[in-house]
């Protein structure tokens, strides 16, 4: 079994930096990776100090400029790659205090008895001192997650979390530097890595001031928008697939126009055109499936095949149990719902 560094990112950080360093020493725990990223002259001293702590048993990273935490983990991870390739994978822990020596061994100790998995340290977020809008915040983005992603966990932006060598090599390409690339991580961990969740400890320094480089408002865009990237996409391709389709029609009616069936023929060859470019689209951006196409395209088939004989059984029923309601009405109603659910099944079942 190889061994597991500590990953530790660093920006402006004070002493709570050190006490973790020293604690860590301690209780002989490392290698530590520590990464400065572009904390500036004024903190200098204080990484030298962490640097002298660390001694032989740690690196110290150092960005010129401050890049955000998820481009300091990708750094970090390039690194343990190249320096230990034996590694089964690392631990990566906040410098704020929040993650107790304890609970990073606890994760590290997971990592090693689950080396294929992705070990995230979840935070109970009930106690007194824990601020409401951290409280409020993981809820949301873990119910959010779970809506968008069908993956549930119950601390999305913790930390504290043990990554194995695999997905670490996956996330280097990850975008995203700052904090959205732990959402990133996680989309990209599903349906392949599996997820382990080991209680944690949860540390605030203060309930009403808690010290910390997370914006609430510019680090939540940056997250929904990396969450939202996936349905968006599926819309517009969903809007592509529908030009394409009017397009197609429209040109393949001019070429046979005035042979039988011209029509019906017409809506036929527009449909798999259209359908092909959906295919196409939804398997290479919007859900970038791994699957082959021997395995997908079957699936995505029968998935159309049932999405359309719904809309029109649904529809048909819809009909006769509102009969004053006007057909195209209930047709959209009907088809939101299958729109919904074909996004659903694509995620889940097709790619």
């Amino acid at each position: 079994m190889g061994c597991i560094p500590i990953i530790i990112p660093a920006y402006e950080p004070d002493s709570r930096l050190i006490e973790l360093l020293k604690a860590l020493m301690q209780q002989e725990m490392g290698p530590i990776v520590l990464v400065d990223d572009g904390s500036g002259p004024t903190y200098e001293r204080l990484f030298a100090e962490a640097a002298d702590i660390m001694s032989d048993n740690g690196t110290l990273l150092v960005h010129n400029v401050n890049k955000g935490k998820g481009a300091a983990l990708k750094n970090a991870f390039a690194y343990v790659l190249d320096r230990w390739p034996e590694a089964t994978g690392v631990v990566t822990a906040d410098s704020d205090g929040q993650h107790a020596p304890d609970c990073i061994e606890r994760v590290r100790e997971a990592l090693t008895q689950n080396p294929d998995s992705l070990i995230m340290g979840v935070r109970a977020f009930g106690g007194d001192d824990v601020p409401w809008k951290s409280r409020m915040g993981n809820r949301i983005t873990a119910r959010v997650f779970a809506a968008l992603t069908g993956f549930y966990i119950s601390d999305t932006q913790t930390g504290l979390r043990g990554i194995p060598r695999e997905l670490m090599v996956a996330c280097l390409d990850l975008p995203g530097d700052r904090f959205e690339f732990e959402t990133q991580m996680l989309t990209c961990a599903h349906g392949k890595t599996p997820v382990v969740e080991v209680p944690i400890v949860t540390i605030y320094d203060s309930k009403d001031n808690h010290q910390t480089h997370f914006n609430t408002i510019t680090d939540s865009w940056r997250i929904y928008r990396s969450l939202l990237r996936q349905p968006l996409t599926f819309v517009l391709s969903s809007l592509v697939s529908c030009g394409t389709d009017i397009a197609a029609f429209a040109v393949i009616c001019n070429m046979l126009r005035g042979v039988g069936g011209y029509v019906a023929i017409s809506t036929v060859a527009a449909r798999l055109i259209s359908a092909t470019v959906n295919y196409t689209i939804n398997s290479r951006i919007v859900f970038r499936s791994e699957r082959s196409d021997t395995v997908s395209a079957p699936r995505y088939v029968i998935l159309a095949a049932t999405i359309m004989a719904l809309s029109a059984s649904l529809t048909t029923l819809g009909t006769y149990a509102f009969p004053a309601a006007p057909e195209v009405v209930i047709k959209v109603i009907v088809d939101g719902f299958l729109f919904v659910a074909s996004y659903v099944a694509q995620r889940q079942l097709v790619f």
